[in-house]
């Protein structure tokens, strides 16, 4: 008989109900805030536009780059994991929160240097952007913390799960997925 994890015809949705609930109740309210921004922004596209021109896009690229490449790193780990290789699990889920670290970094950065050329929360477009990138920020801190119990998990052989590493990937994923938007609203859109 062969394992659903090692049988290729076999497939499942990663992680569990509650992790999908919660992930899904994300994407909705931060849906939310982007309909809001795009409704706030049709109603003054030349001061969003000019207020958009203070963001520092080479940061929000890097940012977009560090957890895209985050994203990759948890999914290898998944795979290292349904192989049964967790140290190298281990060391991709470290990798892809390290990536996380440094995205924090530079958020930092980036609000200390609007900050201090002025741009605070005194115009429509910065209290979307401090509230957008806030938000999500409390959320890349809540997956470093879901990805440190993942990696608790692994280290424990009795406790080890492939579900446990799943969840984990998927909270990562959505959190990698809002900034994409973030970054598209925000820094790219014209």
């Amino acid at each position: 008989m062969t394992d659903r994890l090692t049988d290729p015809r076999r497939t499942h949705l990663p992680g569990d109900g509650h992790m999908w609930f919660m992930v899904l109740g994300d994407l909705f309210i931060f849906g939310g805030y982007f309909i809001a921004y795009l409704v706030f922004r049709t109603r003054a596209p030349e001061q969003f536009l000019a207020d958009q021109q203070h963001l520092n896009i080479t940061v929000g690229v890097v940012n977009t780059i560090v957890l895209i490449t985050s994203s990759w790193l948890v999914a290898q780990s998944v795979q290292a994991t349904r192989s049964g290789d967790r140290a190298t699990a281990i060391a991709l889920v470290r990798s892809g929160a390290g990536c996380g670290v440094l995205f924090v970094v530079l958020k930092i950065y980036e609000w200390a240097t609007e900050i201090r050329a002025g741009y605070t929360n005194s115009s429509e477009f910065f209290s979307f952007y401090y509230v957008l990138t806030g938000v999500h920020l409390f959320h890349v801190g809540l997956g470093l913390l879901i990805l440190g119990i993942v990696i608790r998990e692994l280290r424990n052989p009795r406790r080890a799960r492939v579900s446990m590493v799943e969840q984990g990937a998927t909270y990562w994923h959505m959190v990698d997925l809002l900034w994409v938007v973030i970054f598209a609203l925000l820094y790219v859109m014209r």
